[in-house]
């Protein structure tokens, strides 16, 4: 595949709007149907969106944080399956920028200009809990490891060209293997089943004596013993994507309702847009999507910021502005996406329509992690200064 290289943060905006909007034509029958985007993110790719954030001394953009977190909430607004693929990216393309030597970034940074996809195999199913990690890297003698384990909600690994695997390593360390989607004892397996988010392909890949070099695998664990913002940055992209949910479903609601609708007859108007106690309902709504949209921002201009001064006391400003960024877009991206029907009336509840996505797709994907542990850390570091753990999922 030849990638165009995106040169600056305007254009990588303006490739994102025109891929939302292309996108967003089909993505009611993909759902509907479970068709498996694979054309999408070939254009996704060749457009060189997956390379905005590689360093600019590697030859890419190195967007701004707020620049990533518009593009996912433009693709999230008309896709948010197609949206939520290449999260994982971003985020293992950090792990290379913060933990990769000079030869493995060279490598892999040239990779994800060329195009090429990182998918994830991090989570496992049936552990005490999700930090419990029982794949295992185990060393050999000539240096390279051979990698065991399974793993679950494995989302965009099928579309992958490298899948990144979280595995314990010597003296239990967190490391990440990246191993290529074909290498022999690598089988992915299309078995998600989610009643929301239905074309990630959020399956399962089970690793059997794969053969990994030393220079594919580093050492995650390291990430976690300074300030960081790997957790921030994934955790704002997860609240961009909410935040592009709660948008496509207002819009959507509002178009049904201009055009399809009418008025309740107690209203004595002549359309459904003129009805008072909608337009108020709309204006709630409207309170919601905006508050998200305007807390992402904040959000992601505080990782800038921290990107800039990395401090224990600037990651954790940054991690508590993504905590109250992500639980305002969970909550308005269920609250809006369910309140489509309520303004729509009864027709927006017919199956063939699939309006339903949205509230789908927001129920499902706001499960990723529990609001109410980031409220927790919210209040700490309000009251009592408490920074935020460094565990990655803030």
């Amino acid at each position: 595949m030849t990638a165009h290289v995106i040169t600056d943060d305007q254009e990588a905006l303006a490739v994102a709007a025109s891929l939302a909007e292309e996108f967003r034509a089909g993505a009611s029958a993909r759902d509907a149907e479970r068709r498996l985007p694979r054309a999408e993110l070939d254009r996704l790719s060749a457009s060189g969106l997956l390379a905005v954030t590689v360093p600019a001394e590697h030859g890419g953009a190195d967007v701004s944080t707020s620049t990533l977190a518009e593009i996912f909430r433009l693709l999230a607004a008309a896709d948010a399956s197609l949206a939520q693929i290449p999260q994982s990216h971003f985020v293992y393309v950090n792990v290379i920028n913060r933990q990769g030597t000079e030869e493995q970034r060279k490598f892999f940074f040239a990779e994800v200009l060329g195009g090429r996809r990182f998918g994830n195999a991090q989570s496992e199913a049936g552990t005490r809990h999700v930090q419990v990690i029982r794949t295992r890297l185990h060393p050999l003698p000539d240096g390279s490891y051979r990698l065991d384990g399974v793993k679950h909600y494995c989302t965009g690994a099928l579309f992958a060209d490298w899948i990144p695997v979280l595995a314990r390593a010597e003296h239990d360390k967190l490391h990440v293997a990246y191993v290529p989607r074909d290498t022999p004892g690598v089988t992915v397996i299309d078995d998600w089943d989610g009643l929301g988010q239905r074309t990630t392909a959020s399956g399962t890949v089970r690793l059997a004596g794969v053969e990994v070099p030393a220079d594919r695998v580093l050492p995650h664990h390291l990430t976690f013993e300074g300030p960081q913002l790997h957790g921030a940055v994934a955790q704002l992209l997860h609240a961009a994507i909410d935040t592009g949910i709660a948008g496509g479903a207002l819009a959507e609601a509002a178009e049904f309702v201009r055009t399809k609708s009418r008025p309740w007859f107690e209203s004595e108007v002549e359309t459904a847009a003129e009805d008072p106690l909608l337009i108020q309902r709309f204006g709630e709504l409207a309170l919601q999507a905006r508050a998200s949209e305007a807390l992402l921002r904040e959000a992601a201009r505080a990782v800038d910021a921290a990107r800039a001064d990395l401090t224990d006391d600037s990651a954790a400003e940054a991690s508590v502005a993504v905590a109250v960024a992500k639980v305002q877009a969970a909550q308005a991206a269920v609250d809006v996406a369910g309140a489509l029907f309520e303004v729509a009336g009864t027709r927006s509840a017919l199956n063939s329509l699939n309006l339903h996505r949205h509230w789908r797709d927001a129920r499902t994907h706001t499960l990723h992690a529990p609001t109410r542990w980031k409220i927790q850390h919210i209040g700490r570091y309000v009251l009592n200064g408490t920074r935020p753990p460094r565990h990655g999922l803030l």
